[in-house]
């Protein structure tokens, strides 16, 4: 038995140890877009970075937000969280709380100065 539980112990540290950061990018209407974190995502708080450009030039006057959830499974009810960016040091910072281990699906939306909503979808697995 005591053998079990290290040896779970040194699985669990292995499993944390190993995750790397987020590190995404894609493109939506002209417009490059990544979503990093610089650590690793864990159960709580996750501070996201996004940052977009067009023609090669990042674009600082949109409004960003992503909302984050999890569908509704057997005995376990939907879950969703939405955080607003700020513009700091010329990238986009959000905190979003995920609650729980699993994969969360998310829509990333911006507005840009001509007044359009561009929306990307993705997961991330945490």
């Amino acid at each position: 038995m005591k053998l079990l539980k290290i040896f779970s112990m040194i699985a669990l540290l292995i499993g944390v140890l190993n995750a790397d950061p987020i590190d995404l990018s894609g493109s939506k209407d002209g417009y490059d877009v990544t979503l990093k974190s610089k650590k690793s995502l864990v159960v709580g708080d996750n501070y996201f970075y996004v940052t977009l450009a067009k023609d090669g030039k990042p674009v600082t006057d949109a409004k960003v937000k992503a909302k984050f959830f999890m569908p509704e499974m057997p005995g376990m009810p939907y879950m969703e969280y939405v955080g607003k960016a700020k513009l700091v040091d010329g990238k986009y910072k959000m905190l979003i709380n995920l609650t729980m281990s699993g994969t969360w699906q998310y829509h990333l939306m911006f507005k840009t100065a001509d007044g359009k909503v561009h929306k990307l979808r993705s997961s991330v697995n945490l």
